[in-house]
C-alpha cells in the first residue's frame, strides 16, 4: 500500500506496537474507570475522542445478548463497552489496522472481555448477521471507501438489527444520512428486500448519531 497521508494513517498501520510503544490511559468504559494500553499509529490513541463519547453517551442499551459488531474499533472503547455491559452477547471488533486489533486484544484480555473477538474484515464470514452494530466509522478516508463500507456491513444487520453510527456534523453527517436513506430505504436500487430505516437518533456537541434499523 502506498504511502498514506498523516490524517490517515491510523486507520492504515499494519504493525502491531512493540512493548516500548505501549502507553497506559485512564477511561471510563460502561460506568467504571479502567486502565487500557494505546499506541500510535491508531485513531484517538490518547483515549475516548468525542465522537465516540457522544455515541456512548446517547446510545440506548444494548440488547442482553446476540452478536454485536464495533466496526473500525480502534483500541476497543466501543467494543469493549458492549462486552462489559453485555456479557452473555458476542462481541466482534473489525478493523483494516493489525495495531488496532492487538491494541483491542490486549485490552479485552486486560478487562477480562473473552466475549470479544478481533477480526480483520476478511476474515468475519460471510454470512455472520448482527442485532446490533456500532461505529465512529472513518469519515476521512473520503465518500468512496466510507460508502463502500457501509455497503458491505450494513446489509449484515439481521432482522430487528440496529446500527448507529457517529458523525462530525461539519464533515457529512447530514449529507451521510441523506445517502443512506437513498441508498438502503426499501424500494432503492442497494436495499436488502424489505428496506432499511434510517433516521437521526440524537444530536450533541457539532455530532450526529444516525440509526439505521432493519425490520
Amino acid at each position: 500500500m502506498p504511502p498514506q497521508p498523516d490524517h490517515q494513517q491510523h486507520y492504515f498501520t499494519a504493525d502491531p506496537a512493540s512493548p516500548g510503544e505501549l502507553r497506559e490511559r485512564e477511561v471510563v468504559l460502561a460506568g467504571a474507570p479502567r486502565t487500557v494500553v494505546t499506541a500510535g499509529g491508531v485513531f484517538s490513541a490518547d483515549g475516548i475522542d468525542k465522537g465516540t463519547a457522544v455515541l456512548l453517551r446517547q446510545a440506548p442499551e444494548p440488547p442482553e445478548t446476540g452478536r454485536f459488531v464495533d466496526l473500525g474499533c480502534g483500541w476497543g472503547p466501543l467494543a469493549l463497552t458492549l462486552a462489559l455491559a453485555r456479557p452473555e452477547a458476542q462481541v466482534d471488533a473489525v478493523d483494516v489496522n493489525r495495531r488496532a486489533l492487538d491494541l483491542c486484544r490486549r485490552n479485552a484480555e486486560r478487562l477480562g472481555c473473552g466475549n470479544v473477538t478481533a477480526l480483520e474484515p476478511d476474515q468475519v464470514p460471510a454470512d455472520r448477521r448482527y442485532d446490533l452494530l456500532w461505529s465512529n466509522p472513518p469519515v476521512r478516508v473520503g465518500k468512496a471507501v466510507l460508502h463502500g463500507m457501509l455497503r458491505q456491513w450494513l446489509p449484515r444487520l439481521a432482522p430487528g438489527g440496529r446500527a448507529l453510527l457517529v458523525v462530525q456534523r461539519n464533515l457529512g453527517a447530514d449529507s451521510l444520512q441523506a445517502w443512506l436513506a437513498s441508498t438502503f430505504a426499501a424500494g432503492a436500487e442497494e436495499a436488502v428486500p424489505e428496506g432499511l430505516a434510517v433516521e437521526r437518533v440524537a444530536s450533541s456537541k457539532g455530532f450526529r448519531l444516525l440509526g439505521v434499523t432493519r425490520p
